[in-house]
């Protein structure tokens, strides 16, 4: 749009100098050639007529003498003023003769050349000219003057039509040349502008993951270089990118393979653990003490492989939900019992049935007890677990949000009827530094302390859980201190939208890893569960 306005601007910048200078050339020759005509019959006229005038003279005589210059214009446009030494006629009887103005007969008074005048009336525009009269003689080469003055006007309304049609003609010419323009800048803007729109078409296509998009180049000026580099970019990106994928992909395989290879060895040490665990009681202290040792590296080892495959299910889009409608209030309560919490963690429920809705019950047992099992670790009792509808919001809070599938209306936008399950500690609160990571893979407050009870990776499993469901979790310090995490579930009512597989999970826009996959509610993924 730009480049338009600017060609026709310049169209009519351009067409309005050249019809500006051409009116007035055009005009000033129509003027020069009338007024010269009009002066070479006038000199003529009385050059022929003036030797029979008698000087001195009467009002007669030379009302005479101007009828008969007047004479000269067959038409009868001219208008004439004869002046002798006070004495006026003119051709036309009681003829006013406004036209002549005083500095036209000023300068008749003062020299003897012929001068004239273009006056503009309300109605027209007349040309008036000025004469003396001299005599001479064979015995004198000097022109005296005889005291005759001659005055002529003449209506120039040819000469008005004829700039009248130069001024129409400038305005018809001056419109194609806009139109013209116009075309011309359309032209022009198409030229330039499609292999620029091309860029940009191609760079939002890049953007949205499609890197085998190419431009076409033509013709070897800057566009065409500009498009070269892109596609060189664009060539080397996709080179990268595939290389990235590789890694992604062997690394999720080697995770997942040493998991899967751990399992069985795992096993086999945990039924030996558990044996060696019923008799160290008869043993040797030391003894003792080592045997318990390793059973309790065991069990974190079997914990940390489950965390791991779990992890791989998400990263190569294998993990799905088995929903099912259920009373929240009582999966809770089996969430805590199942684990000893019952008098341990303050639970604050809703009657049974009074909320229920379609959830994955496996993975919201490992919601809750991932989140209630992180309070009494890294928290200070009391810890309380409550359930409600749309709960009120918590300011100061870092927010983890999935778009899991079978979001029905209002789901995943923070309209409609949402679950909200809090879990509070009276601990000494999350720092601020650690606030925003805490939902980050295998993050540590400390980095020095390189063993801890936990894997690392259960917030993580949290959050990736609660994002299948289409949910959020959040977590915050709270003002009377202690961190708080919520969780909000959309309770589903659209059976429609909650069969589908959830193929979520961090991907380059490419297809998702196609190893092993494993059914998350398989018979040998038994709930993790807190050893005394």
């Amino acid at each position: 749009m730009r480049l338009v306005v600017a060609f026709a601007l310049v169209a009519a910048v351009t067409a309005t100098t050249t019809g500006a200078l051409t009116f007035r050339e055009a005009r000033t020759g129509v003027l020069q050639q009338s007024q010269d005509t009009v002066i070479e019959r006038l000199r003529t006229q009385v050059t022929r007529l003036a030797p029979a005038l008698v000087l001195p003279t009467g009002r007669d005589e030379l009302r005479r003498f101007a009828a008969e210059v007047a004479d000269a214009e067959p038409s009868g446009a001219w208008r004439v003023l004869v002046a002798y030494r006070g004495l006026e006629a003119t051709s036309v009887a009681d003829d006013p003769f406004e036209e002549l103005t005083p500095a036209l007969r000023e300068a008749v008074d003062s020299r003897s050349a012929t001068v004239f005048q273009r006056v503009n009336r309300a109605d027209h525009t007349a040309l008036v000219v000025g004469m003396s009269v001299a005599f001479t003689s064979s015995l004198s080469s000097r022109w005296p003057l005889s005291g005759l003055q001659v005055f002529l006007t003449v209506p120039q309304t040819t000469e008005q039509a004829y700039v009248d049609a130069l001024v129409t003609a400038v305005e018809r010419a001056a419109v194609p040349a806009l139109a013209l323009a116009v075309l011309l800048a359309l032209l022009a803007a198409r030229g330039v502008l499609r292999p620029v729109r091309a860029l940009r078409h191609a760079t939002r296509s890049i953007a949205e993951g499609r890197l085998d998009t190419r431009l076409a180049v033509d013709g070897s000026d800057e566009l065409a270089e500009l498009s070269h580099t892109f596609n060189e970019t664009a060539a080397a990106l996709e080179e990268s990118v595939a290389e990235l994928r590789g890694m992604e992909a062997r690394a999720r395989r080697f995770a997942a393979d040493v998991s899967h290879e751990l399992r069985t060895p795992l096993a086999a040490m945990s039924a030996v653990t558990d044996v060696l665990d019923e008799d160290a009681a008869g043993l040797d202290p030391d003894t003792a003490t080592a045997v318990r040792l390793i059973s309790e590296e065991t069990v974190k080892l079997a914990r940390l492989v489950d965390d791991l495959m779990e992890i791989s299910r998400f990263d190569a889009g294998a993990a799905v939900l088995h929903l099912d409608e259920i009373d929240l209030a009582e999966s809770l309560r089996r969430t805590l019992a199942a684990r000893g919490w019952t008098d341990t963690v303050e639970a604050r429920l809703p009657e049974p049935d009074a909320l229920r809705g379609r959830v994955d019950p496996r993975r919201l047992d490992v919601v809750v007890a991932n989140l209630v099992g992180n309070a009494l670790r890294h928290g200070a009792r009391p810890v309380r677990l409550s359930l409600h509808e749309r709960g009120s919001q918590v300011e100061g809070r870092v927010e983890s949000q999935g778009q899991g599938q079978g979001q029905g209306e209002g789901e995943g936008s923070g309209t409609g009827r949402r679950a909200v399950i809090e879990v509070l500690d009276s601990g000494p609160g999350i720092p601020d530094g650690v606030l925003p990571h805490v939902f980050e893979r295998f993050y540590k407050s400390d980095a020095a302390r390189s063993r801890t009870e936990g894997s690392g990776l259960g917030l993580a499993i949290t959050e990736e859980n609660v994002r299948m469901h289409g949910g959020t979790v959040r977590a915050a310090n709270r003002p009377e201190g202690g961190a708080v995490f919520t969780v909000e579930l959309p309770l589903r009512r659209d059976e429609s939208a909650l069969n589908e597989p959830a193929l979520d999970g961090p991907t380059l826009d490419g297809p998702r890893w196609g190893g092993p996959t494993w059914d998350a509610s398989a018979p040998d993924e038994p709930l993790r569960e807190e050893r005394a």
